[in-house]
């Protein structure tokens, strides 16, 4: 992990099954929203593309998310961009 984002909320999902990843990115979401963190990380690692391709869908499908892409340093992490509260 870069610099960059050390400090910034974080969830791993290294040897999770698809649907129980589900579950967790929304509520990490939801919790970083309700904590009104405007970044994280959610890390689902390189493998097989499996976790990345859940995440992206969690991700697009999530109205709390404002945007989402790789990390440019490491491909087994995406860094979210959360929708500010209101």
């Amino acid at each position: 992990m870069t610099t960059l984002y050390k400090y910034l909320p974080q969830i791993d999902l290294h040897g999770l099954d698809r649907e129980y990843s589900k579950i967790l990115i929304n509520e990490f979401i939801r919790d970083n929203y309700e904590l009104r963190n405007e970044k994280v990380l959610i890390i689902h690692g390189i493998g097989t593309g499996i976790l990345k391709k859940t995440t992206h869908e969690v991700l697009k499908n999530n109205k709390l998310v404002e945007s989402y892409k790789l990390d440019n340093f490491n491909s087994g992490t995406t860094v979210v961009e959360i929708r500010k509260k209101i």
